[in-house]
């Protein structure tokens, strides 16, 4: 099995964030970066905290195992990803004003199409 490419994201409180490259290209802004940049060092993200940029990560992993292929069983269909995207955004008003600005940040498209606005 081929070893993935790791990414080092750096939130605006100075934290690290190991994630594939998969996870990474999950962003459109982080992706330009890394193709621009490369991935020698950290990518910077000053304008989203550690708290946020941990849901973004965890926004991105779920879509990337959501998409890879595999056996009939395993396969995620809309519906359930739907679900999940609904359930991730179940959090205080505080905290989903944040992560919508986070996700708007570093590039996830339309984060408002799981909240039916």
């Amino acid at each position: 099995m081929a070893r993935e490419t790791k990414v080092s994201l750096k939130s605006s409180d100075d934290e690290l964030f190991d994630v594939t490259e998969a996870v990474a290209f999950e962003s459109q802004t982080i992706k330009n970066m890394i193709e621009d940049t490369g991935t020698a060092s950290a990518i910077p993200l000053p304008n989203v905290s550690s708290k946020i940029l941990s849901k973004v990560i965890e926004y991105c992993k779920y879509h990337v195992e959501s998409q890879k292929p595999g056996d009939e069983k395993s396969a995620i269909s809309e519906d359930e990803i739907k679900t999940w995207d609904q359930e991730f955004v179940k959090v205080d008003q505080a905290t989903l004003f944040d992560l919508i600005l986070g996700l708007k940040r570093v590039g996830i498209l339309n984060p408002l199409k799981w909240m039916n606005i």
